[in-house]
């Protein structure tokens, strides 16, 4: 069996949120508004743009400082610090470290990862998470200029390590990125917890 992981809200903490209440308090005085400044910020087009490798990260702070009228520097720093700031998931990381294992010990999976991930934050992942070579191999869309759910990051994995569709599992913690991969004949996780996780690849790999 391939196991495919997403990584952001996955396997690694992604609070958008509480990015926009620490950097924009006045902006983000109230959980709700926090959470629309983080949507009209990480939702808007030119986000979707810097995470397939479409905009550089001054362009899309210069973009994002203009139409929303935000000061530009601590919205760079902001953007700027964000692949630092991504950090492991224990609860999902202990799965994984199993899954290694497993892979290791019985040969009967391998793993994979698929991420939407501008280039700058992917380049910071590879080089501070020596875990990320317990992967046979992955995508991250700033690399590849196409991003989740559209159809054509998920066959450039599948025909870069030869998956079987039956035999791949794809986890994300959105739904219309699962359907994606489910519309391709893989198997899909809506991820929730770790726990739930968990439970759901046993009843898929030891069936």
């Amino acid at each position: 069996m391939n196991v495919v992981f997403d990584f952001g809200a996955v396997l690694f903490a992604w609070q958008p949120a509480k990015l926009m209440a620490a950097y924009f308090p006045d902006q983000a005085a109230t959980p709700a508004a926090a959470k629309q400044l983080a949507q009209s910020v990480f939702g808007h087009d030119d986000w979707h743009a810097f995470d397939r490798g479409g905009l550089s990260l001054d362009a899309v702070v210069v973009r994002t400082a203009q139409r929303l009228s935000l000061p530009a520097a601590p919205l760079h720093a902001l953007i700027a610090g964000i692949g630092d700031g991504l950090q492991p998931i224990d609860a999902t990381l202990s799965v994984l470290a199993a899954l290694s294992q497993r892979r290791l010990q019985r040969g009967d999976l391998r793993l994979y990862y698929l991420s939407n991930m501008p280039v700058p934050y992917a380049r910071t992942l590879e080089r501070k998470h020596a875990f990320l070579q317990w992967f046979d191999g992955g995508i991250f869309s700033g690399d590849v200029l196409r991003c989740k759910p559209d159809l054509a990051i998920y066959e450039m994995l599948q025909a870069r390590h030869a998956l079987a569709p039956a035999q791949t599992v794809f986890i994300d913690d959105l739904q219309a990125n699962v359907d994606a991969a489910c519309a391709l004949g893989w198997h899909g996780i809506h991820f929730v917890s770790a726990q739930q996780l968990q439970q759901s690849l046993a009843n898929l790999l030891d069936q």
